[in-house]
């Protein structure tokens, strides 16, 4: 198991959901943790619940669409913490979009969060990671990356392009002794699940999912998905023929 004391991580998307149970279990096993999202009012609620157990952590508000923002967010964090051992880019939206009301406008918002927002995390440490030749990049991907689903062309496109991103970030950063992890995560009860009248397979609780998801970065895992009953239905999708997988889809919308 990995030490976490006197290691130094920045969240992204820390003010609810998994990102901030990411940053209450982090702080709670030792680590100083930089809480990063743009509602400054509910950070400073999880940094003040964090504070109540001895934990470290600081806010640091900015919106992951405005790369100058995070910069300005690791600059801080740094100052205050030292140099960011792990960075978690968590931020997300999610999108009910159906393929006939599909609008430029709307895909556009949900992949300037979901992927660019991604890119100015990773970009903002990466060089102080490169200089230092040490340090871990993870990613909140989704299950949704592997194969598209009904109403959900501008979330699982936007997932499955920061997986493949971190992919070429692996390659390209091991062999300067930086980690990459992309974490697969199916239905998580967050505010992005709630209110769903579909019953959702294998939903998790929250605080469980953030505990999987921190033991795959311990362990360095280059990937990781979960629950195993649906990571392996979805991967049996990914050989499944068309016309069967269409077939199957169609039937099983998640998004209503």
């Amino acid at each position: 198991m990995t030490s976490w004391s006197n290691r130094v991580v920045l969240i992204t998307g820390a003010s609810s959901g998994i990102g901030r149970a990411l940053s209450v279990e982090l702080t709670r096993r030792g680590a100083a943790v930089g809480l990063l999202a743009r509602r400054e009012d509910l950070l400073q609620d999880v940094a003040a619940e964090i504070k109540t157990f001895g934990g470290t952590a600081i806010a640091v508000p900015a919106d992951v669409t405005d790369a100058n923002a995070v910069r300005g967010a690791v600059e801080v964090l740094s100052q205050k913490f030292g140099p960011i051992d792990l960075m978690i880019a968590n931020a997300g939206v999610g999108a009910t979009i159906a393929g006939g009301k599909l609008e430029p406008d709307g895909v556009a918002k949900v992949f300037n969060v979901n992927v660019i927002g991604v890119v100015n995390s990773v970009t903002a440490v990466i060089p102080q990671m490169v200089e230092r030749g040490r340090g871990h990049l993870a990613v909140i991907s989704s299950l949704a990356a592997y194969r598209g689903l009904p109403k959900s062309a501008a979330y699982c496109s936007s997932k499955a392009a920061i997986s493949s991103l971190f992919e070429s970030l692996r390659l390209d950063l091991q062999p300067k002794g930086i980690d990459v992890t992309i974490i697969h995560p199916g239905f998580i009860k967050t505010p992005l699940t709630a209110g769903r009248t579909k019953k959702l397979p294998f939903l998790m609780e929250v605080d469980e999912a953030a505990v999987k998801m921190i033991r795959a970065i311990e362990k360095r895992k280059k990937s990781y998905a979960f629950p195993w009953q649906l990571a392996t239905i979805v991967r049996l999708g990914m050989v499944m023929p068309n016309f069967m997988y269409d077939w199957i889809s169609s039937r099983n919308s998640f998004r209503e």
